[in-house]
């Protein structure tokens, strides 16, 4: 995709009809033997899902949940490969924090995943912690976004 096709990016809530585009541009879903095919099903069945659509079609999505604390929490951003660096990512992450229902929204990353957490700090999100043991050797910190849960505020 050119550069000017993500100008006409726009964001919108996912839904069943999605679950198949979001399946193609997912690496991990068709390598890991259907479990984040059915994730991708109930998340878009539960509205979860924010995806990124072009006018060629859908190139990232991000899933916010409420089961961390009762707290938001973003569970998956998922940019399609060809898409990364373009900002995707980003209006991705400003989508969920504004629409978050919450007072907080939190998300984690690996500790490898530089990528990932030079996004989350140059759009603002402060790391919060770090916790080891889920993924041996490579430990999970965890960013807290501050301006979750205004959505609703002038």
């Amino acid at each position: 995709m050119k550069a000017d096709g993500f100008r006409a990016l726009s964001v919108r809530a996912g839904s069943a009809a999605d679950v198949e585009h979001l399946v193609t541009l997912d690496p991990v879903a068709g390598s890991d033997g259907g479990e984040r095919r059915a994730a991708i099903q109930r998340w878009c069945r539960d509205g979860a899902v924010l995806v990124a659509d072009t006018p060629t079609g859908l190139v990232g999505y991000c899933v916010v949940e409420y089961t961390f604390f009762e707290q938001g929490f973003v569970t998956m951003l998922m940019v399609a490969e060809p898409a990364r660096g373009h900002g995707v990512g980003e209006r991705l992450l400003r989508a969920a924090a504004a629409s978050c229902r919450t007072g907080k929204l939190f998300t984690s990353t690996n500790l490898s995943n530089h990528p990932m957490q030079r996004l989350l700090e140059r759009i603002g999100w402060r790391s919060v912690g770090m916790v080891h043991g889920l993924d041996d050797g490579d430990p999970e910190v965890f960013y807290l976004c501050r301006s979750a849960g205004t959505a609703g505020e002038a």
